[in-house]
C-alpha cells in the first residue's frame, strides 16, 4: 500500500514510520506545519508543532530513507481547531483541542488530500488498534455480500491509550487509518524500538498541553482573543461572591483560579457548577451539586453499526434506538464507568441521510444514563467516548449533564 506517514518530530511518529516501511509499505512522511508563525508554538517537551519539530521529524525520515515533505495546513487549523476552542469557551463550554484536531486537521485535511493523491492510508503515532473482521450479510439483490468492518480499539497500554480522541473519525476514515504502535505494551517499548533503528529521537520528551497556547496560559490567551468581560460570581441563590474578567475563563468543575476572598459558610471549598455566558455569570457551590448520572449528547459519531442494528436504531424515523449496556468516558485519561445507551433524534441533531440509502445515526444524539458510579463535573463540550470492552462504540459531545435528583442542568 501507498501510506502517508503523518510524522509530528516525536518518538511515536518516527517509529510508526518505521514500523510501516517494514512492512512493506510504500511510505513517504509529511509534517504539517500549523501556524504560519512557527515560534508561537511551544518547543521540546511542551510542544508538538515546533521549527525544532519539523526537523526532528526530517531527520527520522532521513535515517528510514523515505521522502518527507512539510504541508502547510495553518489556515485550516487557525479556522477550525483554534476557532472552535475559542466558540465553546465563549458559548460556556469546554472544549478539546486534540479531539477537534484529530477530526478537522489529522483525519480530514490530511487524510482527504493523501486520498487526492492517491495514497490508500495515513499512518500515525496514535496508541490505539484497528481490528478487522469479515462479515456476510445479504446484498441488494438477496445474495450474500462479504465487507471488512473496521473496529476501533483501546491500545494494551493503558496508560497511553488514545481512542478517546480517535472516536470521533467516523467509520470511513478509520477504515483507511492505521496505527503501528497499536500493540506496544508501554512506551519505553517504542523507545527502545527507536533507539534500535538509530532515531535521534528516541529520548525526546513527550508533548502535552495545547500546542497552539505558547506559554500554557489558557486563560491569557482566551482574553487576548476574546478580550476582557467584567462579570460576576455567584452561589447558587444567586449571590455576588466575587468578580471575574470573562465567564469564558472557566470551566465546570473548576476549583483553583476563583479569586472569591472569604470562605463558604460550611468552609468547605466551592467549585464551579455553572457558566452562563448570556449574564456573563459564573455559578459555584459544593462539591456534591457537580455529581451527574445523566448525560445528554450531539453531534455523535457511531462506530458500530452492529451495536446500533442490535439496539433496533432507524434514523429514518423519529424514534429513539434501544438501550444498550455499555461504559461511558468522558476524559481522556479518565475512568470509564458502566451506563446504558441510545441513539436519540435530537433538536439540532438530525441524523442525515447515508449516502447508501442505509439508515444513519452520524449526527444523532445521543442519550446516556450511569448505573453504577456517577461522574463528577462534567462540562458542556466535553467529548463522551462510549465502549463496549475495548471497543469504541461511539462519541458525543456534551450538551447537558444532570443530576436526576434535583433535574436541573449543571452543564450547557
Amino acid at each position: 500500500m501507498r501510506v502517508l506517514a503523518a510524522m509530528s518530530g516525536g518518538v511515536d511518529s518516527a517509529v510508526a514510520a518505521a514500523l510501516a516501511v517494514e512492512a512493506g509499505h510504500e511510505v513517504v512522511g509529511v509534517h504539517m506545519a500549523l501556524s504560519r508563525n512557527r515560534e508561537q508554538f511551544r518547543a521540546g517537551s511542551r510542544g508538538c508543532c515546533s521549527i525544532e519539530d519539523a526537523g526532528d521529524a526530517r531527520r527520522a525520515a532521513d535515517v528510514l530513507g523515505i521522502p518527507y515533505y512539510v504541508w502547510d495546513l495553518s489556515e485550516r487549523f487557525e479556522d477550525t481547531v483554534v476557532a472552535d476552542f475559542l466558540s465553546e469557551y465563549e458559548a460556556g463550554r469546554t472544549p478539546n483541542p486534540c479531539v477537534r484536531c484529530n477530526e478537522h486537521i489529522k483525519f480530514e485535511a490530511l487524510l482527504d488530500k493523501a486520498t487526492a493523491l492517491g495514497f490508500d492510508a495515513v499512518a500515525t503515532g496514535h496508541y490505539a488498534q484497528v481490528l478487522t473482521r469479515e462479515v456476510t450479510e445479504p446484498g441488494p439483490d438477496g445474495e450474500p455480500v462479504t465487507r471488512t468492518v473496521h473496529e476501533l480499539h483501546r491500545s494494551p497500554n493503558e496508560a497511553k491509550d488514545q481512542s478517546y480522541v480517535l472516536a470521533v473519525m467516523g467509520p470511513e476514515r478509520l477504515a483507511r487509518s492505521m496505527f503501528p504502535l497499536g500493540g506496544f505494551a508501554s512506551k519505553d517499548e517504542v523507545r527502545e524500538e527507536a533507539e534500535r533503528r538509530g532515531l535521534s529521537v528516541s529520548n525526546k520528551p513527550d508533548s502535552y498541553d495545547i500546542c497552539f497556547v505558547s506559554d500554557g496560559d489558557t486563560q491569557g490567551f482566551l482574553k487576548s482573543r476574546l478580550g476582557a468581560r467584567t462579570g460576576d460570581i455567584v452561589d447558587t441563590e444567586g449571590e455576588v461572591l466575587g468578580e471575574h474578567e470573562g465567564a469564558y475563563a472557566f470551566t465546570v468543575g473548576q476549583r483553583k483560579g476563583l479569586a472569591l476572598g472569604r470562605p463558604a459558610a460550611d468552609g468547605k471549598p466551592r467549585y464551579v457548577l455553572e457558566v452562563e455566558p448570556v449574564s456573563n455569570r459564573v455559578v459555584v457551590g459544593p462539591a456534591e451539586l457537580l455529581t451527574v448520572d445523566r448525560i445528554v449528547g450531539d453531534r455523535s459519531v457511531w462506530l458500530a453499526d452492529d451495536v446500533l442494528a442490535g439496539a433496533g436504531w432507524d434514523a429514518s424515523t423519529s424514534a429513539a434506538s434501544d438501550w444498550f449496556e455499555a461504559t461511558v468516558q468522558v476524559r481522556a485519561h479518565g475512568v470509564p464507568v458502566p451506563a446504558r445507551v441510545r441513539a436519540v433524534v435530537g433538536p439540532g441533531a438530525g441524523a442525515p441521510e447515508d449516502p447508501t440509502g442505509a439508515a444513519s445515526a452520524q449526527g444523532a444524539g445521543m442519550e446516556v444514563e450511569l448505573t453504577g458510579e456517577t461522574l463528577r463535573g462534567v462540562a458542556a463540550g466535553q467529548s463522551l467516548v462510549v465502549y463496549q470492552g475495548t471497543r469504541v462504540i461511539g462519541q458525543s459531545t456534551v450538551q447537558r449533564a444532570y443530576r436526576a435528583a434535583r433535574a436541573t442542568s449543571l452543564a450547557g
